[in-house]
Parts: structure tokens; C-alpha cells; sequence
């Protein structure tokens, strides 16, 4: 390995809170409501406390939010874990958007709940080994209006929260659904929430199919003529996210194999820390490096089986990735 001096590595204060912990707290919190929300006396309250709760644990460390997405740490079921996801990444879009605090507020709300009206068939869809019947794709496309409705009949009148949810499966140029709605009717918001909805849904593992590199899912995205990406957005995504996010596994130049750990880790760059050296062993503790455009630099993502390696988040983030 090349000699590289450890720069910029933070210590990691021991009473950190956990924002995986967080995270998990707000999954089981999520599901409980989701599935007895009608029931509930108090839902737009509930719902936006959760929705507060997601947005203080990215604040601790995106990073640390961002990489419990790409290593699977979020638990439970697909259906609920999958809106956690999208919501950590509507936070970070939202915060480099720099979106006013209310407004990031209802479009976190609206992630989370962006699918209650379809929760019931979800899960059966993940299991499903062939494609969606005509009755299935007809849910499917209904699961906006269904999933607005419930939450009006629960009392949640705010406006951007419910067109939100209506819409993020618009398309700029109509071809979305329910409605087919186009710009410039298609509200920013819901267009925010759509990109975070459709990434996460790429990068995350589902019952019949392994995740998506993030390279490949957000050139998957941008690069889609059917359904195009807002350019500011995309820029965004591009910024805040990149080929090569917090969480995602690397292959050095050097041969060796390693795990992002922070976007902006050092002057130049990433922060990659060491997993494996370049003959193969697991070096412990991992060793965090800054990345430069020589032997440091990364040729590719990997996917874990690729990786062939296995460590905690702890291990990499310290206290504020514990379980």
C-alpha cells in the first residue's frame, strides 16, 4: 500500500446518538402506524414527529443515514424500510436544495406515507417471480389517489403533503400516472420525491432481485427518455450522492478493496476506509484513507458478494452507527 498520511479522520465522540439506531427506531415506529392508520386519532401528528425524527438523524451524519440505505441496515419489511430510505434521501437533497425547514417537513411526511394506500398488496408483489398482472398494475397505478385518500380520511388536509403524494409518479412531459399530469403542474416537491423514490427502489435489494450499483442507478435515471429528471435535480444527485456514496464498496487502483465512508471526507475528496489489502487480507481495524487520482484512486463499485467481505457499520462510524 502506498505510503498515505491518515488526514482529516475524525474521532468519533463515544456519546454520539446512534443514527442507525434512529433510523431503525423510526422503521418500527413507521410500521406500527402505517398499517393501523386508520384507527389512528392523532395521524398528521404522529406522522410528522417520525418525519422529524428521520430528518435529526441525518442531520447527526448523512453519511452514516446515507450508508445504512446502501448496506441494508434499516430493518423490516421492504414496503415500510423502502420509505425510510427514500425519505434519508429526500433530507439530503432537501438540505442541499436548501429547502426552508417546513418545507423539507411535509416532503419527508409525504415520503413515508407516500404508499399506504398499496402497503396491504406489497408485500405479495416483492414475491411475486413473474411479471405484475393487469389487475396488479391497475393497484399500482391507483396507489397515489388510494394512498391521498387515507390520508385525508385520517384528517391530514396540508396541501403540498397530499399533492406530494398524488404526484410523484407524474412525469414532466405527462406520461406519469394516475392523472398524467405535466409540467409545470408537477410541483417540485413531487418531483423530489419521485428521484428519492425511484433511486432507492434501484439500490435496495428486493425478495427477486439484488440491488443496483449507485453508479448505475443514478445513470439509470438520469439517462431515462421515458420518464426525464429535472436537470436542477439531477444536478443535486449528482453532487450529494455521486458514483460513489457513503456505504457503497470500492476497488482501489491498488487492487485494494474498501468501503466510502464519507463524501467529503478530506480536501480532495471521498474518504474511503481500507477493508481488504491488495494481496486480499482483511486488515483490522479497517484504515481510512483520502483518495487522490493515483494508486488511491476507484476503479469500481462492488457489490457485496464481489466485495466478499463482511464488517459492521460500528466498525467504520463508531458510536453513531451502533445498533
Amino acid at each position: 500500500m502506498s505510503e498515505i498520511t491518515q488526514l482529516e479522520t475524525p474521532v468519533f465522540a463515544e456519546a454520539s446518538p446512534s443514527v442507525l439506531h434512529q433510523l431503525n427506531l423510526c422503521n418500527r415506529r413507521l410500521e406500527r402506524l402505517l398499517h393501523n392508520l386508520r384507527n389512528e386519532h392523532n395521524a398528521e401528528a404522529e406522522i410528522r414527529d417520525i418525519a422529524r425524527d428521520v430528518i435529526r438523524a441525518v442531520e447527526i451524519n448523512p453519511d452514516v443515514a446515507l450508508a445504512c440505505i446502501f448496506l441494508s441496515q434499516i430493518n423490516g419489511t421492504y414496503a415500510v424500510r423502502h420509505c425510510i430510505e427514500t425519505a434519508v434521501v429526500t433530507v439530503v437533497i432537501a438540505r442541499s436544495m436548501n429547502l426552508n425547514p417546513a418545507n423539507s417537513l411535509t416532503v419527508t411526511a409525504a415520503a413515508l406515507t407516500m404508499n399506504v394506500g398499496m402497503l396491504r398488496h406489497h408485500e405479495g408483489f416483492q414475491n411475486k417471480n413473474s411479471p405484475l398482472s393487469h389487475e396488479e398494475m391497475a393497484i399500482v397505478r391507483r396507489h397515489p389517489e388510494e394512498s391521498a385518500d387515507m390520508l385525508r380520511d385520517v384528517g391530514i388536509d396540508d396541501d403540498d403533503w397530499i399533492s406530494c403524494v398524488l404526484m410523484h409518479h407524474e412525469n414532466d412531459e405527462g406520461s406519469g400516472y394516475p392523472a398524467g399530469i405535466a409540467s409545470p403542474e408537477v410541483t417540485l416537491n413531487a418531483k423530489l420525491l419521485s428521484f428519492a423514490d425511484r433511486y432507492c427502489a434501484q439500490v435496495s435489494a428486493r425478495n427477486y432481485r439484488k440491488s443496483i450499483l449507485p453508479s448505475l442507478a443514478l445513470r439509470n435515471l438520469i439517462d431515462d427518455k421515458q420518464a426525464p429528471v429535472d436537470p436542477h435535480l439531477a444536478d443535486c444527485f449528482r453532487r450529494e450522492l455521486g458514483d460513489f456514496p457513503p456505504g457503497c464498496l470500492v476497488r482501489l487502483a491498488g487492487g485494494e478493496i474498501g468501503v466510502v465512508s464519507r463524501r467529503q471526507g478530506c480536501s480532495r475528496g471521498l474518504q474511503v476506509h481500507y477493508l481488504r489489502d491488495a494481496a486480499g487480507a482483511m486488515l483490522s481495524p479497517a484504515l481510512p484513507r483520502c483518495l487522490d487520482d493515483g494508486p488511491l484512486a476507484i476503479t469500481e463499485g462492488l457489490s457485496e458478494d464481489q466485495a466478499s467481505t463482511r464488517f459492521s457499520m460500528k466498525q467504520i462510524w463508531g458510536t453513531q452507527a451502533s445498533l
